[in-house]
């Protein structure tokens, strides 16, 4: 039986799963990132995991197992290189060679791209964009990441680092970013960005306890305050949208993470804004879409959805 792994590095976990060949996730392991300093050691552990996984399956399916690669999502990942480059939310520091390290444990195919490309490639591969050709993805969360996939192939660009449309500045002189410029889209529509811009409509300082998610809870339950919030989001969201259609005319533009739950608050005014903000050439030619993968694979999936790329 033919499987991969797909790896999603975080900053605090590791989560490693073996998906079969029609994109089922068959076996889940997880490894605590943030205990590593040391990135050999983490890298033995993690091979330990894939060889539990590998062990597992064999016995399940009463037959070997063909490896077919390891995919690998994760922060400042570059695709050229299969290096992680000074990930500042990851407590190993300095180039980390994720390719020249496994193989030295088995020897197939590694790729690694950043995570918002693996769930753009994901999304292609098992999810919602089957069968489309040009479309770019979104990932709310933390941060701001995207994913843009033109002729059906993920723009890396040439340095490896293309895609960083949560980086685009959307006000000059706006909130500091931790790119360590202002105004970053990130900024305004990333899960931290929501709620400073509920706390300043609120006139409260911005404290843990407010979350993105109770803004949603209270959209929900009718407070104009985080009504206001979402608009807002979405006015921000559309516009960054209908700017990143005129450079790869896609066809949809889909839309993950935790503040998408929050539904019709935040997608009713995004996609009023998109159509307002659009450029009147492409109208009608590319839709806004929630991702169709689950919220709790699509790392693990987009991330064995890379080794596609090698075929």
């Amino acid at each position: 039986m033919n499987y991969s792994i797909g790896v999603d590095v975080g900053g605090t976990n590791t989560d490693l799963g073996l998906v079969s060949g029609s994109g089922s996730i068959v076996q889940r392991r997880n490894l605590s990132t943030g205990a590593y300093t040391d990135f050999a050691l983490y890298i033995r552990d993690f091979m330990r995991e894939v060889d539990y996984m590998l062990a597992d399956q064999e016995t399940f399916d009463g037959q070997p197992v063909t490896l077919e690669g390891i995919g690998v999502g994760a922060p400042n990942g570059n695709f050229y290189t299969g290096c992680v480059d000074d990930a500042p939310n990851l407590t190993m520091k300095g180039v980390l060679d994720f390719g020249k390290e496994i193989q030295q444990y088995r020897d197939v195919p590694v790729v690694l791209s950043n995570d918002a490309n693996a769930a753009a490639y994901g999304e292609y591969v098992y999810g919602g964009a089957k069968g489309m050709k040009h479309f770019i993805m979104f990932t709310l969360g933390t941060g701001v990441g995207s994913g843009i996939v033109v002729d059906g192939k993920l723009v890396h660009g040439s340095t490896g680092a293309a895609g960083e449309l949560g980086h685009a500045i959307l006000y000059q002189h706006g909130r500091q970013c931790s790119c360590g410029r202002q105004g970053c889209l990130e900024t305004y529509t990333s899960a931290r960005g929501i709620v400073q811009t509920y706390c300043e409509l609120k006139g409260i300082p911005v404290t843990s306890e407010v979350t993105s998610k109770m803004i949603g809870e209270l959209a929900h339950q009718g407070d104009a305050v985080a009504l206001k919030t979402w608009e807002t989001v979405g006015d921000q969201l559309g516009l960054a949208m209908a700017n990143a259609v005129t450079f790869s005319a896609p066809e949809a533009i889909f839309l993950m993470g935790g503040p998408t739950l929050v539904g019709e608050p935040l997608l009713k005014p995004l996609r009023e804004a998109f159509d307002r903000y659009l450029l009147n050439i492409f109208a009608g030619s590319c839709s806004i879409r929630l991702s169709e993968l689950k919220a709790n694979e699509v790392a693990i999936l987009g991330a064995a959805a890379l080794l596609k790329m090698k075929n």
